[in-house]
């Protein structure tokens, strides 16, 4: 079973998306009375058109979802048109050590999809007796996603074919692998020129500012939401699938006690390995000032 945590916009597209799939039953929980109920009693009356296999059912008893096999947690505030990440980390830190010290089940692989994903994952693992392989962030999984569509778009060709390797802290400092960036594993510079190339990682880069200024009122949904159910997926079906995903590392380009984002095996057990792409000295030097970002400001914060 999967539990939500949070049914606003990230966490009931979540479940759609989940449904959609096929992968596995769904609990939503909201603190908000009625509202996990509601929409879960919404999507499944669309079960019988859409040809669900599995359900979705609504809780506001957290007790329903904290040990489930997964639990996808999108509770918290959204970046909303000029707030920064400082203040979007003060409003959710303490929702993420609540859910870090009531998660306990020894099995249960925990996907953070709440921002800033890097410090509210990072946090997480302090304040939790689960492994390091079975916390993981949405990061880079997600700015690659936004990458492979724009370069799709960008050349008309299928988004299928494109791969694309985002890693580092989710914000201005990503780090995007151009060397693997490729289209049928022909690499993108054969096709684009620099300075298009460039356009579509600074693209990239500003993808979520962008959507929170087009919108008005709320950051993205439906990206996260997908990227959520599929790493999900990938968890659930134990396809030893490689995404970039923001987990605690141990030594990697001697970075411990932060979370950011590389490449790691999905499996049932979660992001049960670390593969390390070959970067240059520029990049390793933005990794550990992503890494010490993160570690400073966790420091600086009495309720860390």
């Amino acid at each position: 079973m999967i539990g939500i945590i949070g049914s606003g916009n990230v966490g009931a597209n979540t479940a759609f998306f989940l449904a959609e799939k096929g992968v596995d039953h769904v609990t939503l929980f909201d603190i908000q009375e009625g509202l996990a109920q509601g929409k879960a009693l919404d999507m499944m009356e669309a079960a019988p058109i859409r040809g669900y296999r599995t359900t979705i059912s609504g809780t506001d008893e957290p007790g329903e979802v904290l040990n489930a096999d997964i639990v996808i947690i999108t509770a918290g505030e959204v970046r909303k048109p000029g707030m920064d990440r400082d203040a979007l980390f003060q409003a959710n830190k303490k929702i993420i050590i609540d859910y870090a010290e009531k998660i306990t089940g020894p099995d249960t692989r925990v996907i953070i999809v709440s921002e800033p994903v890097d410090l509210l994952t990072t946090l997480f693992a302090r304040h939790s007796c689960l492994p390091a392989d079975r916390i993981m962030g949405l990061g880079g999984i997600l700015d690659a996603t936004r990458l492979r569509f724009l370069i799709a778009h960008e050349m008309a060709v299928s988004m299928e074919n494109v791969a694309a390797q985002v890693i580092g802290r989710h914000g201005d400092d990503m780090i995007i692998l151009q060397d693997y960036c490729c289209v049928s594993g022909v690499p993108i510079e054969h096709f684009l020129s620099k300075e298009t190339i460039e356009t579509l990682f600074d693209q990239t880069r500003e993808a979520g500012s962008l959507i929170v200024e087009l919108a008005g009122r709320a950051s993205a949904y439906y990206g996260p939401s997908a990227v959520a159910a599929d790493l999900a997926e990938a968890i659930c079906h134990d396809t030893g699938r490689v995404l970039s995903v923001s987990r605690m590392l141990s030594g990697q380009f001697d970075i411990t006690d932060a979370a950011l984002s590389l490449p790691c095996i999905i499996n049932r057990t979660g992001a049960s390995g670390i593969l390390i792409p070959r970067l240059n000295d520029d990049q390793i030097k933005i990794l550990i000032t992503s890494a010490r970002i993160i570690q400073e400001t966790l420091k600086e914060d009495t309720h860390a």
